[in-house]
């Protein structure tokens, strides 16, 4: 949340300079770019919150596990209902 200055849920190159940069660890822009397609898959030019916790925590890592599948299951907003929908009678009714 401190680097991703426009409240979007993604940090891009210059964010990701900064946090560098504050760790401790400076890198160059290549540095930097290649890091970031490592992280993203080269599918994209900043790093997602998934993404950062992935990179963080580290792929077997079973805290991570558990972090997706809790995000996973906020992003749900009602659970979808699956066949046809239950027969009503008249008692069933407000």
């Amino acid at each position: 949340m401190e680097f991703d200055l426009n409240n979007q849920g993604e940090i891009d190159l210059m964010s990701v300079k900064r946090m560098m940069e504050k760790m401790g660890t400076p890198k160059t822009h290549l540095e930097l770019k290649k890091m970031i397609s490592e992280v993203t898959g080269g599918t994209s030019e900043t790093i997602s919150y998934q993404d950062f916790v992935t990179l963080m925590l580290g792929k077997r890592s079973a805290v991570l596990k558990l972090v997706m599948m809790f995000e996973g299951k906020s992003q749900e907003s009602t659970p979808k209902v699956l066949g046809p929908p239950p027969e009503r009678d008249l008692s069933s009714l407000p």
